[in-house]
């Protein structure tokens, strides 16, 4: 492949830009982008097929930079390819409101995949849109119709391969033989403590090799454009193996600091930048300076993308034809469309049903309505047996060579790798048309807290079936039993956590957590028994929290979530026995009921009489619903559950006492709501 002297101009022209941008913010990582400007250059200027004017056209190669505090490299580049950034957007590099924030983010910038800042996560996303593509391309290809054969590049530095969830993915990746899957390792021996030699001697392609990955090393990534553009030929003919290349760069390439960490993370000084540009031609005294010509090479290649994507376009028309089917399946999944109909597939109860653990409730659902939306990928944490999240028609994702499943397959066995299973269904949902779920134990949903995280930042519609969701879980004792879990995760903007009580309650999480398109959910299921409830239907859930027991003149409400709604229905019971009017409150998910009309709101949670709130996690949080909070602040115990229960007082003779003292101690007093607050109004 030849090189020119405009792509050197280009190379340095991405140099300079993010020189110039760092410079301007005063703050920023310059080093990354002036090492990484020539294997960026060859990538996206010689092999890769996007379209600026569509960034989302399905069949596009995707690029991660997991590396994200280089960030300037990509803003750079979506600029230069004419994507919707300008040089006014590289002017304003990490200031407010700006289109260039300080690492990537898939919401506010055109043509940025995923969302990157968290070393390692990147790649891992990588290699979840490298699964999308497999998927894709077995799901919808047909002999003359190759609708799905995108390749995947990502870029991830010494900190992602450091990076434990990184080993995870990458790990998965090599077991999925993920072909189009193409990673280059910046090794520039440089974090930000200084050389990588202190803290990293692995040989990182041995590691790599042992995993299943086609492994190649450029050796003088600064100048061997030709060896750079060979190692993807290369890596792009490796059809049954993920490719990892090596390409040995010096950060802060061209700087008087090249090749130390003192390039890393902070902007060249002044003298510095003259320098840089005179050393590679440029005026010294312009800054954000693009020649024609490059602009000119850099629109050639995304004219050969809009061309790409045009010859899809006539491809699939022809493709509706023959496959009408299997097409609007496709139109359906682009435009974000669930098929019509699908909410009647649901399952509803009525109190003449067996009690059932929430986690048979959602194999119940999901059995109901897997065939009804092809959009749902998922599995387990190699926890199917506990998560039940297999359903009867499912077949694996697996390579076919392994004779285990094919691509077409939509259950991922993740193995016992959490944290990699999240950052993997962020990169299933960032391909476009899926809806990934994963299993295991809510407790272990914390292993992963990085990657939900990035799940709520993102608006991935992930769903997260996590079984064992209380000490009810008994016998495995505190190492298990999740008590602070769901106070960490409601306290995250941008995620809903289901705790439903009984059938139709779960079914309504499955309802939101399928409509939500932008938002994540955690659906936290019981191993226990719990039984269908008078009062329960998918529509009441469906708002949050809503009266499962009204009464006239209230002394009393309770508030609960999951299993503890049953224990309060029979300690109403108890309470009544003693003169009391009392009413029950269920309040599966905190973030939809947030969402709700305040009016609505205070029909739940009203004025004049004292509110608790039971659950057997801890109770942070719970003062905005209630006066009086009931909880557990303190580690579970090893136990058969009924026991453990029982320690702690959660049973109906438990909360019946202490809704007994709620009421005398508030006896005379004029309550407000716990929801009327001054900043109520205030969005």
């Amino acid at each position: 492949m030849a090189f020119d002297k405009v792509d050197t101009s280009s190379i340095n022209t991405i140099r300079l830009l993010a020189v110039d941008a760092v410079s301007k913010a005063n703050s920023g990582h310059p080093g990354a982008p002036m090492g990484l400007a020539p294997v960026s250059h060859v990538l996206f200027n010689k092999f890769m097929t996007f379209n600026p004017k569509n960034p989302k056209f399905i069949n596009r190669d995707r690029f991660v930079l997991s590396n994200g505090h280089g960030c300037m490299l990509l803003y750079a580049l979506l600029h230069l390819y004419g994507y919707d950034l300008s040089l006014d957007d590289l002017k304003s590099f990490r200031q407010l409101g700006s289109k260039t924030p300080g690492h990537p983010e898939a919401t506010d910038t055109p043509g940025v995949e995923v969302t990157t800042g968290p070393l390692g996560q990147g790649i891992c996303n990588a290699v979840g849109l490298a699964m999308g593509e497999a998927h894709y391309a077995a799901r919808f290809n047909k002999p003359g119709f190759e609708l799905f054969n995108n390749f995947t590049y990502a870029i991830m530095g010494d900190g992602c391969v450091m990076e434990g969830v990184s080993s995870e993915a990458c790990s998965t990746a090599g077991h999925l033989q993920l072909g189009k899957l193409i990673v280059f390792y910046d090794d520039n021996h440089i974090s930000i403590d200084g050389d990588t030699a202190q803290a990293l001697t692995e040989d990182v392609l041995k590691r790599y090799e042992a995993y299943g990955w086609h492994t190649s090393w450029v050796k003088d990534g600064d100048n061997d454009l030709e060896g750079l553009a060979a190692a993807i030929e290369a890596a792009k003919k490796v059809e049954d193996k993920p490719s990892i290349i090596k390409v040995t760069t010096t950060i802060g390439f061209g700087s008087v600091l090249q090749g130390t960490h003192g390039v890393h993370g902070n902007p060249l000084k002044k003298d510095d930048v003259a320098h840089v540009k005179k050393a590679f031609g440029f005026n010294p005294d312009e800054s954000f300076v693009v020649s024609p010509e490059v602009y000119e090479r850099c629109a050639e290649a995304a004219a050969r993308g809009a061309a790409a994507e045009a010859e899809w376009e006539a491809l699939y028309a022809k493709y509706a034809t023959e496959f009408p089917e299997l097409a609007a399946d496709l139109k359906n999944r682009i435009e974000g469309k669930l098929p019509e109909g699908w909410e009647k597939s649901l399952p509803t109860y009525t109190p003449a049903d067996p009690a059932i653990a929430s986690r048979k409730l959602s194999e119940t659902v999901l059995n109901s309505i897997c065939d009804v939306v092809p959009q749902l990928i998922g599995g387990s944490a190699d926890l199917t047996g506990s998560n039940f999240t297999r359903w009867k028609t499912a077949e694996d994702f697996q390579p076919p060579s392994t004779g285990f499943g094919s691509y077409a397959g939509r259950y991922v066995r993740y193995g016992v790798r959490e944290h990699g299973m999240g950052a993997l269904m962020n990169g299933l949902s960032a391909y476009g048309g899926l809806i990934p779920f994963g299993g295991t134990f809510l407790n272990f949903v914390s292993y992963a807290a990085g990657s939900v995280r990035l799940s709520a930042l993102s608006h991935h519609q992930n769903i997260w079936v996590a079984t064992h969701d209380s000490i009810g879980l008994g016998e495995d004792g505190p190492t298990h039993q999740p008590i602070e879990t769901l106070a960490h995760f409601r306290a995250m903007p941008n995620i809903m956590v289901w705790r439903p009580a009984d059938g139709n309650e779960t079914s309504a999480a499955y309802y939101k957590a399928l409509t939500e398109t932008h938002t994540p959910s955690i659906l936290c299921l019981s191993r226990q028994n719990l039984p269908q409830l008078e009062g329960s239907t998918i529509e009441k859930a469906s708002k949050g929290g809503y009266v499962l027991k009204e009464v006239e003149g209230a002394d009393l409400t309770l508030v609960s979530t999951g299993s503890e709604v049953g224990i309060c229905v029979d300690a109403v019971k108890l309470l009544e026995a003693k003169g009391l009017k009392v009413r029950v409150v269920s309040l599966p998910d905190w973030l939809t009921f947030d969402k709700q009309p305040m009016d609505y709101k205070l029909s739940v949670l009203p004025d004049g009489h004292p509110i608790m709130s039971a659950e057997v996690m801890n109770t942070l949080g719970w003062d905005r619903y209630s006066h009086e909070q009931f909880g557990i602040n303190r580690f579970g115990a090893s136990g058969p559950a009924p026991k453990v229960y029982e320690k702690f007082g959660f049973t109906p003779a438990g909360i019946a006492e202490r809704g007994e003292k709620t009421v005398e101690f508030w006896k005379g007093v004029a309550l407000r709501s716990p929801l009327r607050k001054a900043f109520a109004q205030i969005q």
